[in-house]
């Protein structure tokens, strides 16, 4: 289960790309937080303390301004178009015993026999969305494959998940797959007949044929 990582954050005055890009010039990450049919906030996090909590993880939050804490989720990271700098954050309230519906990473665990046996390993799903309470989020969800052999799946309805975590979507589909090697098939040989020559031979024949009858 994920823990709660508390976040220092400080509400911020005014929007726009300058304001944002003047935040993320002073090592700060402009965010929000919304939800539970209450005002949305707009507020700025240290990004050295988010990305680390981020790098661990951390799925359910404390930000912490003044007063108490506030419980919420991570909804949703912008990056830039290169992938590696966080641009902006998302967050919702979410209440002690609110139930949610989020995306987890599958983390596959163990050596397959399929694939020690010369098969592939096919992994159609990386992240599965599942409905949990919100202090209960898991971190992954890990699948062991140290039995699967050659031509061998796991479906999501085989999955063994934490108490009270529930797999959303269709049970019948594949995380993982073992596809056995492909045989090598040779072209086979075209069948000679008996008294029939080859073609390069006839060519050679006729050639000559027409040179003794340009000597005549």
């Amino acid at each position: 289960m994920a823990k709660l990582v508390e976040l220092v954050c400080q509400r911020r005055e005014g929007h726009g790309t300058k304001v944002a890009r003047r935040l993320r010039q002073q090592g700060l990450l402009p965010s929000v937080l919304y939800g539970h049919k209450r005002e949305t906030v707009s507020f700025s996090l240290n990004r050295d303390d988010f990305q680390k909590a981020l790098r661990h993880g951390a799925r359910l939050v404390a930000l912490k301004s003044e007063g108490e804490p506030e419980q919420a989720l991570l909804q949703e990271v912008q990056w830039d178009h290169l992938g590696k700098e966080v641009l902006h954050v998302d967050f919702r309230r979410v209440s002690k015993f609110e139930r949610v519906v989020v995306p987890v990473p599958i983390h596959l665990r163990g050596q397959a026999p399929g694939v020690n046996a010369g098969g592939m390993l096919d992994q159609p799903l990386h992240v599965l969305e599942v409905e949990c309470l919100a202090t209960a989020v898991p971190d992954s969800i890990r699948v062991n494959i140290g039995e699967l052999q050659l031509d061998g799946f796991i479906y999501v309805r085989d999955l063994q998940l934490p108490p009270d975590v529930k797999a959303m979507g269709d049970p019948d589909a594949i995380i993982v797959h073992i596809t056995p090697p492909l045989a090598e098939v040779e072209a086979p040989a075209a069948p000679v007949v008996e008294g029939q020559a080859e073609p390069e031979v006839i060519g050679r024949q006729k050639a000559a044929e027409e040179a003794e009858e340009e000597k005549k």
